[in-house]
């Protein structure tokens, strides 16, 4: 019983993901001939950014955890 449960999740979660692929790849090829060299550069200049200033939000939120930030005002125990 615990494996189909699981399969209600992975199952539309694959459906939503292979729609927005069919998706993705329609436009893409509906809009790519009229995307100049500069607008390459900055889709992918666009994607660099955003996955580095994710990934250095997702350290800073993981550090703060560590370091004992996020705890309730008073509770001065740090985690080991």
């Amino acid at each position: 019983m615990a494996i189909m449960g699981k399969w209600y999740i992975i199952g539309p979660l694959l459906a939503v993901g292979a729609a927005s692929l069919w998706f993705a790849v329609r436009a893409w090829m509906e809009f790519a001939s009229e995307i100049p060299l500069y607008g390459y550069f900055a889709i992918i200049g666009g994607v660099f950014f955003s996955l580095l200033i994710g990934g250095g939000l997702m350290a800073l939120a993981f550090y703060s955890d560590r370091a004992g930030y996020d705890d309730a005002h008073g509770h001065n125990v740090k985690k080991d």
